[in-house]
């Protein structure tokens, strides 16, 4: 599907850009959270008539989540879960766990905007980055541990250097859902002519 963007999306293309994705990457996640849309005449042409204001909008939006990253940057959050001898977690910490632990500390973040390659399944610390807007990221350690007393120990050894934090790498939209979730509103977003309504700032806010 081609689409126009809305905003600077990392290994895309920058604002006003017409670029090529899977229809399911487009359906399920870009248009729904109004970060692109169609590239049809009519919506190309709406948006070079509202360029300067969206570029301006965007740019507020920038300075918000640099705001957000810079509070949030290094924040810990602890999971507390059971493992076996080896230190594998018998369930895992996802994205949408994450998001709740982070609400917990007054950080609210949508499980989409969390990267991890894969779900955390290891007792340890371990890094994940949150996307805030465009190219603006913040890192957040997630402790997984046995008992509050273990994430204590733990986090005191990472921070001695004694353990790494397990990096969960970005690769192109990891906060991308998969093509199977469903969409967000599809069908209100898909009405074209709308795209441009009631914009909300997906910023993360902190308390």
């Amino acid at each position: 599907m081609k689409i126009i963007l809305l905003e600077r999306i990392a290994k895309l293309g920058r604002t006003g850009d017409v670029v090529s994705v899977r229809d399911g990457y487009a359906r399920n996640f870009l248009l729904p959270r109004r970060r692109a849309m169609r590239a049809t005449a009519g919506n190309i042409a709406s948006f070079e008539a509202r360029r300067e204001e969206i570029e301006a909008q965007n740019l507020r939006e920038q300075s918000a989540a640099e705001e957000v990253a810079a509070t949030i940057e290094g924040k810990a959050v602890t999971s507390i879960q059971q493992a076996g001898e080896s230190g594998q977690l018998y369930g895992s910490v996802n994205a949408r766990e994450i998001a709740k632990l982070l609400a917990s500390e007054g950080i609210t973040v949508n499980h989409s905007q969390i990267i991890l390659d894969v779900p955390i399944k290891m007792l340890g610390v371990h890094s994940a980055r949150i996307a805030l807007h465009g190219d603006v990221f913040a890192t957040v350690l997630v402790n997984a541990a046995r008992s509050i007393e273990d994430a204590v120990r733990q986090m005191e050894a990472w921070r001695r250097g004694e353990v790494v934090a397990t990096t969960q790498e970005p690769a192109e939209e990891k906060a991308t859902p998969p093509e199977t979730e469903e969409p967000e509103e599809l069908e209100e977003v898909e009405k074209d002519s709308s795209i441009f309504e009631n914009q909300e700032a997906t910023t993360p806010q902190t308390v």
